[in-house]
């Protein structure tokens, strides 16, 4: 067995299976990358993949455990590499964030110009997703740190971090009967077709949660992964739009009626997190503490060092969290 085709079977994984874009990022050659695999499956004495003709259709079983042990194995060789960066350049290399339209639009616009400020040699890496999808970016290693609120049991192998709470709020066109009432229940709100995110599904719904409690029962109309999507089809009539409040904008949003649903529905904390076996280099603290400035090299450390997530949970429960 070899580091190349542990890299090789790292990059296949990471490129969705397919061995011509896997081969192109790592400089090398189709029938090269295919022909270390058959290797290390002939060494390993069982299929790691499910080929479709050429292809490769999905990972076997024990598959899986392979690519995981060799996932891991590669951060280690980039920590390794890590270090030696961090003498070498420290204002040097690629941080890539998997996170949610909502904070890719609303919240970290200043913190990514802020941070580039700092580091304009560093390669910054944006990819948006749904907590499923950043989770599986996770998983892959693909990205550095994972940006979502909620669906912690998708991140087992990461650290999580608290960074901020945040409420929902009702939004309506200017002249909805809502728009009139003082102190909107959820009994109002069940009169209406909901227009809001996509729900997970990979756990319960804090919204669905909420109507269930009043034994009522949400009409959702539609569900979107992005705010600005959900505004659009509020301001076309199809439904009531429960979104985060700082999805919010007072001058493009002006036409609408904002309500507030902060005692409908429970507060919210959006966390960020990285695997525990990465080593952080100085810019992706520095890009935690933009993020959150309570998250300091400190206590980051700290956090990094405990081994489950109840551990960090309890060193984070004094932490005062700003609400957005």
């Amino acid at each position: 067995m070899k580091l190349q085709q542990l890299r090789f079977l790292a990059a296949v994984a990471q490129n969705d299976l397919n061995i011509t874009v896997a081969a192109s990022k790592l400089c090398t050659t189709q029938p090269a990358v295919s022909k270390q695999l058959r290797l290390l499956e002939d060494e390993l004495g069982f299929n790691i993949f499910v080929r479709s003709g050429r292809a490769l259709s999905k990972i076997t079983p024990p598959g899986e455990r392979v690519v995981q042990c060799a996932l891991r194995i590669m951060r280690e060789a980039q920590n390794i590499k890590g270090i030696s960066a961090e003498f070498k350049d420290e204002g040097r290399g690629t941080l890539s964030i998997g996170t949610t339209h909502t904070q890719a639009r609303y919240v970290l616009p200043p913190v990514i110009r802020d941070f580039r400020s700092r580091y304009p040699d560093v390669q910054f890496h944006l990819h948006q997703g749904t907590s499923e999808q950043i989770a599986e970016m996770a998983q892959s290693g693909r990205v550095d740190l994972a940006i979502a609120t909620g669906s912690r049991d998708l991140f087992s192998q990461f650290v999580l971090l608290p960074c901020y709470r945040w409420h929902r709020r009702v939004i309506v066109p200017a002249g909805h009967p809502l728009a009139q009432v003082d102190r909107i229940t959820l009994k109002h709100l069940a009169k209406y077709p909901i227009v809001t995110y996509v729900f997970s599904f990979s756990g319960p719904s804090s919204l669905h949660d909420a109507f269930a409690a009043e034994g009522l029962r949400p009409n959702i109309a539609l569900t979107a992964r992005d705010a600005d999507v959900i505004k659009t089809y509020v301001r076309l009539g199809l439904g009531v739009g429960v979104i985060a409040d700082m999805a919010l904008e007072q001058e493009s949003d002006s036409d609408l009626v904002s309500i507030d649903a902060s005692h409908l529905f429970p507060v919210l904390t959006t966390w960020i997190g990285f695997a525990r076996d990465t080593l952080l280099r100085k810019y992706m603290y520095d890009f935690l503490s933009l993020f959150a400035p309570h998250l300091n090299r400190n206590l980051v450390d700290r956090a990094g060092k405990l081994r489950t997530q109840l551990e960090v949970d309890a060193l984070l429960a004094e932490v005062p969290l700003p609400t957005r």
